[in-house]
């Protein structure tokens, strides 16, 4: 792994956005409590990563605290960036956790610069800011306190139920700047949710989670992503998922179906063979193209939720930070948000 031969003051050209000279490794964490998982902790140089002007994120910066994610999801988007620090996507990505420790500190002094245009900060677009090791480490109110201070506006999304901890801070930096908070609720079935992502809060927890948010005065809305073929896609359980979301409270929901980079796709399609072997062919015609499902699916998919959108008053009605506006392409509707990033 490169951080072996990292030193506090020699950099790594190829290491992550905030992984450079002077930043390196610290050490490496292994507790009981954490079992099975490693924390590798940093310091960084950087808190803030540009986004590039050819993206079509609705951001110009992210946050990363944390790289790898003990969500575990199957199908997270990020997991072929460990390949840069040696690691594989698959275990790895779960269990080799990259801490950056002194991020907030370093973000301070950054928000600090007079050159600081307080544009838009997104968290949650790569891996999430509130798995479990931010039990440990408590980065977020650190972080939460220095984009209010600076008047930075910022977005949140996560599938952790620990954002509860911090909504009294979210609920008073919305005082004083534009705050997005979403959560990302992909399964509802708690059998299959233990299964494709089992390192998450279960759906109730979350939708818990929503509902506190919003008592608390702040908009939140529920990200129906990915929806998985034949796994989470009937018309029944999209009603069940919407009819739950609304009584949760929750501000909006957008939802796109499941989409498979390359590095993402093997580690997805090995969780498939072993628990549903039956949908193989079935995926492997669907993601024939790469890494979107066919634009038939994406077409019928849209025609069946937006209604319930509609029926459960879940419509955007305004514009959310989180989602990229669509573009005119050839491509349906449907996959308008298919390229957001989500962990």
């Amino acid at each position: 792994m490169r951080w072996d031969a990292q030193k506090l003051t020699a950099g790594d050209s190829n290491a992550l956005p905030g992984l450079a000279k002077p930043a390196g490794l610290v050490r490496s964490v292994q507790t009981p409590e954490f079992a099975g998982m490693t924390f590798h902790e940093v310091l960084a140089k950087s808190a803030l990563n540009h986004v590039h002007a050819s993206s079509d994120m609705p951001f110009t910066w992210t946050i990363n605290p944390y790289r790898g994610c003990s969500h575990a999801c199957t199908y997270c988007f990020a997991r072929p960036t460990h390949a840069y620090l040696e690691l594989n996507a698959g275990e790895d990505f779960d269990k080799q956790v990259v801490v950056k420790t002194n991020v907030a500190e370093v973000l301070a002094r950054e928000l600090a610069r007079p050159s600081w245009e307080h544009e838009l900060v997104a968290l949650g677009t790569n891996t999430d800011p509130y798995q479990r090791a931010e039990g440990r480490y408590q980065l977020m109110p650190g972080i939460i306190e220095a984009l209010a201070a600076s008047r930075t506006p910022f977005s949140v999304l996560t599938k952790g139920t620990l954002l509860r901890r911090d909504i009294p801070k979210l609920a008073d930096a919305a005082r004083h700047v534009s705050v997005d908070v979403a959560m990302s609720i992909a399964v509802y079935d708690d059998e299959l949710q233990a299964s494709v992502e089992p390192g998450t809060p279960t759906a109730t927890a979350r939708l818990a989670t929503v509902k506190a948010v919003r008592e608390a005065g702040l908009e939140c809305g529920v990200f129906l992503m990915p929806i998985l073929p034949y796994l989470t896609d009937s018309t029944e359980q999209l009603d069940d998922a919407l009819r739950r979301v609304k009584a949760s409270g929750a501000s909006y929901a957008l939802f796109s179906s499941l989409h498979l980079k390359p590095g993402v796709k093997p580690w997805f399609m090995m969780w498939l063979q072993r628990e549903r072997p039956e949908l193989l062919s079935v995926y492997n015609r669907l993601y024939a193209r790469g890494t979107y499902a066919s634009a038939e699916y994406r077409a019928d998919l849209a025609e069946r939720v937006r209604p319930l959108l509609r029926a459960y008053g879940l419509e955007r009605r305004r514009a959310v930070r989180f989602e990229p506006e669509p573009r005119a392409t050839s491509q349906p509707a449907s996959s308008a948000t298919a390229a957001l990033p989500l962990f």
